[in-house]
């Protein structure tokens, strides 16, 4: 069944990818995901969209309560993750910010039930990107986050340590610095 027009469209992934610039960072521990999360949010733009990858617990939550903490300039503000309710909103200054969570959709056609389209005039972080399916964003920077403890045996690592793998789909390695190959 083919999509109907809308403004997310036209930021659909191509069938053939292009080469993407990455970068890995070692994430200490969450204080390290939050400054990770404010680097990110001092360079993002209407229009920008941002896929957390990664397992239950990996710290896509947190990196995105980092982000719009960072975004809505309140380091307090209430950010619970949107697993039951699909989708939170939230204002700030320069664009208000769409915080999905896929994990419990089943057909990449409910995503645009949820407002998909609509994020595409703010900023759009998309917790389970894989359930998207046709409307994969085209224009997006992918943060994949995996935990960094190997069993405790990891003299470099402890457990509370990630790693975040970041793939830019757009100009982000442009926008952030980082060690981008």
């Amino acid at each position: 069944m083919a999509s109907p027009p809308g403004p997310f469209n036209s930021f659909l992934a191509p069938t053939s990818a292009g080469a993407a610039q990455r970068a890995v960072l070692l994430l200490d521990d969450e204080a390290a995901t939050e400054r990770l999360a404010a680097e990110i949010a001092a360079v993002c733009r209407a229009g920008d969209v941002i896929h957390l990858i990664g397992d239950l617990g990996a710290g896509k939550t947190a990196l995105a309560r980092g982000l719009i903490r960072s975004l809505a300039g309140d380091p307090r503000l209430e950010v619970p993750s949107p697993t039951f309710t699909l989708v939170q909103t939230y204002p700030a200054p320069a664009f208000d910010i769409w915080h999905f969570d896929l994990y419990r959709t089943r057909d990449p056609e409910e995503v645009r039930e949820l407002g998909l389209d609509d994020s595409m005039d703010g900023l759009a972080l998309i917790e389970w990107p894989e359930r998207l399916g046709p409307h994969t964003p085209r224009l997006r920077l992918d943060i994949a986050l995996s935990f960094g403890d190997s069993g405790g045996s990891d003299p470099i690592t402890g457990p509370s340590a990630r790693i975040a793998h970041l793939e830019d789909h757009h100009d982000w390695s442009r926008r952030l610095r980082a060690d981008w190959s």
